[in-house]
């Protein structure tokens, strides 16, 4: 190994570091946020045929990681919302899930969940979630005693 690649790849380990631990916060919560604001997403939550609204799995603690890949898969499988967008958080969700990530959530490896609800109640989970990771994440860093 050259010596001159040493700090290339000591930025990269703290890169993955730092990236596990904040498991894209900021990205989830800026990309929920949009498609909360996309419109109409409140329809009531039946699991009839007839209806267009999506029932989608209100995670239990323990197994949001695949409770938000089973529910963004819905998602796009049924077009619902700006497709770029879930398929952004969908990739974020998996990539956490298949690799151990986000140390904050705790990795089920199955959805469960005891109800289900429409797609502003499922996005709010996701966001509430990532946004009490957040503040976790401050709480931590103002504990964190800084070394020069």
């Amino acid at each position: 190994m050259n010596t001159s690649m040493l700090p290339y790849i000591l930025f990269s380990c703290l890169l993955l570091c730092v990236q596990a631990r904040n498991c894209s916060v900021r990205e989830i919560i800026r990309h929920t946020k949009l498609l909360l604001q996309e419109g109409p997403l409140s329809c009531p939550c039946r699991e009839t045929a007839a209806n267009s609204c999506s029932c989608l799995p209100i995670a239990e603690p323990g197994h949001e990681l695949p409770c938000f890949v089973e529910g963004t898969e819905h998602m796009l499988k049924h077009n619902i919302s700006s497709n770029a967008v879930v398929e952004r958080l969908n990739r974020s969700f998996q990539i956490q899930l298949d690799r151990n990530l986000c140390e904050s959530l705790v990795h089920g490896t199955q959805c469960q969940y005891k109800t289900k609800g429409n797609v502003k109640e499922f996005l709010t989970k996701i966001l509430r979630t990532y946004q009490e990771i957040n503040i976790h994440n401050l709480k931590k860093l103002k504990k964190t005693p800084i070394v020069l």
